[in-house]
């Protein structure tokens, strides 16, 4: 048995170090060195049918130390995924192949998430995690009855969203959990003892885990910590002790095979030390059938799952939650009504809190949550009651004051299926969770965003916690639709649109300060548009006010004192860029006419709004705020009707 996991492993080793040859770039080290222990991961513990890679009950395995790439994509291939095949490995690294410099999760069936920024794959492998027992919950072992895996370097637990990710862990009791440390104690930089000396495994069971470690080259001591943990019910850490670069008889062990290419020589002393006599990227057949034995293990599990799927009551209704399709339009269709009969004038995160009570109670699937600042996101509903290690059912996590790991665990809730995630903070701590941010648009995930306090009109509190360059910033990012809403109605349509866009994140930028409701049709969400005419020019057009959120009502009030004065001016408001930019030119050019002056009114930066202004007027702030109550702000910063009014008519007469 012994000699058969061996050759299984050094499988692993040989495709990984001839990937990375063969694309002149990568790392070998980690593959080389985690090899042993993923071929017991894969071979005996790991639940999973190569051939149902989507299976919902299946373990979600997670590459958190995800330059090792090549561990990945020879796992998959090895165990008889449809891709990557070996014409995919060879092109490692090279444009259109699969096989990325590292794992994408668009990319592979397999790949349960897309890592490399060292520390996520494990907060997102938290949010997996608490998704499962979410779903245990509620459908019952007989459907939801899994584990989550993570191979974790010492990267990965220096970040400091590893400290977020397994606090929250360790307080919900993530028994489920299991962390597979590649304790291999280098970095790019030299040994790990360059820059740190801390008692890591005693770390995690100050917050709640249990701990175990082995030799990660010794194929039964390995099994010995897995069975540990798997008897455990709180989360585990195994630290394997391991040798990068395993097999690499020159270069084991040292940072000269964490990132770079072994080279020639190197590989050709490996094959010989490894006893290893196929050539490049050829794996005899009789070690490929025994991964291929490995990839069908969990073959007959997954049958007998899926006749207790047919035959469960809840099982349509499970499978439905899966897909993950939402009619949040038709859920809030009854209430914009209610709000243009009965209009309300509230700050938008209030009119947030206001949409989510319909909207939680419609959609079970969604999960909330807020990093120590409900009262202010006002992220919390009558649906959603906390959930907690003693109640796993509840849909609201009390993240505490992990905003970076809060985005994370949304980001793997989204991932493991069944739950679409929320979580609040205030805008100008996006900063802390941009990075996840990031990873939410780059993984096509279905994740929103509830950051209020969006401007300077947060008042008293000051410019650390004004956010002035936030929106402008967060809309640099690819296939993320930021909205910014003005009123109730506006806000009631955007979470509608987060909820029904699948395939990308969404993050809604709220007012701390009360707001008119300004919306007076409810027959179509013109917000889908990502902007609308609000109010048409009543004398002869000559200004466009493009505006967004709070100052949305001053255009409103601007545009009426032009209108004194003879100049007739639109009011565009323009909640979400994304959206308006995916619209039609004839679209945008009837909302944008060449021959009228546009002008932007926004409490942020102004860099960006001329790709809309064309050389007109950007009211902003470009600067930070200052400490004050918000309307001595706003006076103070120029957005006043007065102001704008007269910087207007000095344009229009140059």
């Amino acid at each position: 048995m012994t000699d058969t996991l061996q050759n299984m492993a050094n499988a692993i080793r040989a495709l990984s170090m001839d990937a990375v040859q063969a694309a002149n770039s990568g790392h070998p080290g980690m593959p080389m060195g985690m090899a042993d222990v993923a071929t017991v991961l894969y071979s005996q513990y790991l639940k999973y049918d190569a051939s149902a890679p989507h299976w919902p009950d299946r373990d979600r395995f997670v590459l958190s130390a995800g330059h090792g790439s090549m561990l990945a994509y020879s796992t998959l291939y090895l165990s008889g995924y449809a891709r990557p095949t070996i014409d995919d490995i060879r092109n490692f690294r090279q444009l259109h192949s699969p096989c990325a410099g590292h794992p994408e999760n668009f990319e592979l069936a397999g790949v349960e998430s897309t890592t490399g920024p060292l520390g996520q794959g494990l907060a997102m492998a938290v949010g997996m995690a608490i998704a499962e027992r979410h779903l245990n919950a509620i459908y019952g072992d007989a459907l939801v009855d899994h584990r989550t895996w993570v191979v974790a370097g010492d990267g990965c637990l220096m970040e400091g969203i590893n400290h977020e990710a397994i606090g929250l862990a360790g307080h919900l009791g993530l028994g489920r959990l299991i962390v597979l440390w590649d304790d291999n104690r280098i970095t790019i930089d030299g040994a790990t003892d360059l820059s740190t000396s801390e008692d890591i495994p005693a770390r995690f069971r100050a917050t709640g885990w249990h701990t175990e470690a082995c030799d990660g080259h010794d194929f039964t001591d390995i099994a010995r910590a897995i069975e540990s943990a798997l008897a455990d019910e709180r989360p585990s850490l195994i630290a394997c002790r391991t040798v990068i670069g395993k097999g690499a008889p020159n270069k084991q062990g040292t940072h000269h095979v964490h990132g770079s290419p072994l080279g020639g020589d190197e590989i050709a002393a490996t094959r010989e030390y490894l006893g290893w006599e196929s050539e490049a990227f050829s794996v005899p057949n009789d070690i490929l059938a025994q991964w291929r034995h490995a990839g069908a293990r969990g073959g007959e599990a997954r049958q007998v799952w899926e006749a207790r799927l047919a035959a469960d009551p809840k099982g349509a209704e499970f499978a439905e939650r899966i897909e993950g399709k939402v009619d949040a339009q038709g859920a809030i269709a009854d209430y914009c009504r209610e709000l243009l009969a009965s209009p309300v004038k509230v700050a938008t995160r209030k009119a947030s809190e206001m949409a989510l009570e319909v909207l939680t109670a419609a959609v079970p699937a969604m999960v909330g949550g807020s990093a120590d600042l409900t009262g202010s996101n006002n992220t919390k509903t009558k649906a959603t009651s906390p959930l907690t290690k003693e109640d796993y059912s509840g849909r609201y996590v009390y993240y505490g004051i992990r905003e970076f790991g809060m985005a994370a665990a949304m980001n793997g809730m989204a991932l493991h299926g069944g739950v679409i995630p929320y979580g609040g903070t205030f805008l100008v701590f996006s900063d802390y969770c941009r990075n996840a941010i990031r990873l939410s648009a780059i993984q096509r995930q279905r994740v929103v965003y509830v950051m209020t306090h969006d401007s300077i009109g947060l008042g008293e509190d000051g410019p650390t916690h004004q956010p002035v360059e936030h929106v402008m910033s967060l809309r640099l990012i690819p296939n993320l639709d930021v909205y910014r809403p003005c009123d109730a109605i506006e806000t009631a349509e955007c979470w509608a649109l987060a909820l029904e866009t699948m395939g990308r994140p969404a993050l809604l930028a709220l007012t701390r300060q009360n707001l008119p409701q300004l919306r007076n049709d409810v027959s179509e969400n013109l917000c889908a548009r990502g902007a609308y005419r609000l109010r048409a020019a009543e004398a002869e057009r000559r200004v466009v006010l493009l505006a967004t959120g709070s100052e949305v009502a001053l255009a409103v009030d601007v545009a009426a004192k032009l209108e004194t004065q003879g100049i007739g001016a639109d009011v565009v408001s323009m909640p979400c860029w994304e959206r308006f930019d995916a619209q039609d030119v004839a679209y945008r050019t009837d909302l944008l006419p060449a021959d009228a002056l546009k002008v932007s009114i926004e409490a942020g930066v102004t860099l960006g709004w001329d790709r809309y202004t064309q050389g007109g007027l950007s009211i902003g702030i470009d600067s930070f705020g200052a400490s004050a109550p918000a309307e001595v702000l706003f006076d103070h910063f120029g957005f006043s009707v007065d102001s704008i009014f007269q910087k207007i008519q000095q344009k229009l007469n140059s």
